[in-house]
């Protein structure tokens, strides 16, 4: 047995005692792995400091998803919390009747079992992952990137000796200690002991690890998110919402990367937003239509808008109303996050009912599409699958369901 086989053969395990034990021993060692984290602040910061060295020469957004700071240090364990205190997802019953013949039959929510969790660069979704599956009765196996390795080891150890002072089985949480790419590959081949893949990362990553393994894996490729500027719209409003989609973080899925504007709008209006993109230092992709009445935009090209920039830059495209809106949306989106600007409810229902995304958004930002502000708690990321999940991926999420049924001697007839 290798030893990616014997750490997914102990999750196996650890899970199967998970599911038996009470939502508030779970919630005790979530509250456990939060006060061992803030313990090993300092080795924490201290390991993400060496890693944030070996790292100087890669992007700056990538940089940024590494770093941990005092405020993503807060975060995390203010996420192991939070997860304590949200409603337990498992033993919920979803639905229930009594037949005919007396059968009293019931649908009730059952974790999955094993996950793995492989994602890049982020430690906080070492925290999140770990999170997320104890909350849901789940054992996880952490395979992070190299890049983070020494960061999220210091994690693993902190939450790993919690869960075991809880008196839960500490293989319910691991971690793969090494940076060796051939840890994945073993990993993927596991479909004995692990029940579910999630990866977190780049398309790239994402499409190999879909591609090679039996095991079900949770997934979104892309994050081509769009906001939709009505020809109603507040202009303050779609000031504010379009450069928060864009600029509160641009390195994440749920980013703004294309603005469709109406054709009504103002040339006051469109100055507006361009302006407040350019003040915070965006390049605008302009369709020929916005260049004409916008100067000094770069011609958007046809692959404009298929991408997912994950940079300062945003594609702009005038569209003839809403139909046309959602025709681009429907031809060039990803199924992420999309959203309208808009003061008619009429627009908004006509927006919500046809745009098929795992997030629509009305006169909001694009960048509210995620666990926090959905009262989701730690997510473990985003889904544009349509099964199991879809959109922001929960303790809920991470559950699925089995059938119960009581009688009194029923036979089939």
């Amino acid at each position: 047995m290798t030893a990616i086989e014997e750490m997914a053969s102990r999750a196996k395990a650890a899970a199967a005692v998970l599911r038996t034990v009470s939502p508030a021993l779970r919630a005790d060692a979530l509250n456990r792995m939060a006060g061992k984290l803030a313990d090993c602040r300092e080795a924490v910061l201290a390991a993400n400091a060496e890693d944030m060295k070996e790292a100087a020469n890669l992007s700056a957004s990538f940089r940024k998803r590494l770093c941990v700071d005092d405020k993503v240090f807060q975060y995390m364990t203010r996420r192991l919390r939070e997860a304590a205190e949200l409603p337990d997802p498992v033993g919920r019953v979803l639905e229930e009747r009594v037949m005919p013949s007396g059968l009293k039959v019931r649908r009730v929510s059952v974790p999955i079992g094993v996950i793995a969790m492989i994602y890049e660069a982020r430690p906080n979704v070492t925290t999140d992952a770990a999170a997320v599956a104890l909350k849901s009765g789940n054992a996880v196996i952490l395979k992070g990137g190299s890049e983070s390795l020494r960061t999220n080891l210091v994690l693993a150890d902190a939450m790993r000796s919690a869960v075991r002072e809880a008196g839960l089985p500490e293989d319910c949480v691991q971690i793969i200690p090494t940076a060796d790419r051939a840890a994945v590959a073993e990993l993927l081949k596991q479909d004995k002991y692990i029940d579910l893949i999630i990866p977190r990362g780049g398309k790239s990553l994402i499409r190999a690890i879909a591609e090679g393994t039996r095991i079900p894996v949770l997934k979104h490729y892309d994050g081509i998110c769009h906001q939709y500027v009505a020809a109603d719209a507040d202009p303050e409003m779609a000031v504010k919402v379009v450069v928060n989609s864009k600029c509160q973080n641009i390195a994440v899925c749920n980013a703004l990367e294309t603005l469709l504007v109406d054709s009504a709008l103002s040339d006051e209006t469109l100055r507006k937003i361009a302006s407040a993109l350019r003040e915070n230092g965006v390049e605008i992709r302009g369709c020929e239509r916005f260049r004409a009445r916008i100067p000094d935009c770069v011609p958007a090209t046809a692959e404009d808008w298929d991408t997912e920039y994950l940079d300062k830059i945003l594609s702009v495209r005038i569209v003839d109303g809403i139909g046309e809106a959602m025709k681009h949306i429907a031809e060039h989106g990803s199924g992420h996050t999309d959203g309208i600007i808009t003061q008619s409810d009429d627009l908004a229902a006509e927006f919500i009912a046809n745009v098929d995304s795992a997030s629509v958004l009305v006169n909001a930002s694009t960048r509210l599409s995620g666990g926090g502000d959905y009262g989701m708690g730690a997510v473990v990321g985003i889904s544009t699958d349509r099964l199991h999940a879809r959109g922001p991926v929960g303790p809920a999420e991470l559950c699925t369901y089995k059938w119960v049924a009581i009688g009194t001697g029923q036979l089939r007839s």
